[in-house]
């Protein structure tokens, strides 16, 4: 594991020896209905993609179950 994390640092100037996280967040506006409904829809179903559950409204904690008219933790401001 260690190898993996010196291997990654190489490759960044920010990093000492090792690298444990990414640094490969960029921002995007999201300007068009579209490009927000498919980020949503993307975020909505990593819980699926990790095999946590089958239905992305079967995830407590996100906004999926409200979006599929189930209740979620906290009340969710429909886009």
């Amino acid at each position: 594991m260690k190898m993996i994390f010196e291997y990654h640092a190489e490759f960044n100037k920010r990093s000492g020896d090792l690298q444990f996280w990414t640094h490969e967040n960029h921002a995007i506006e999201l300007y068009r209905p579209d490009m927000i409904e498919s980020r949503m829809k993307y975020i909505h179903e990593n819980p699926v993609r990790a095999g946590w559950v089958e239905n992305a409204e079967e995830y407590l904690y996100s906004s999926a179950r409200n979006y599929s008219g189930l209740k979620g933790l906290i009340e969710v401001d429909y886009w």
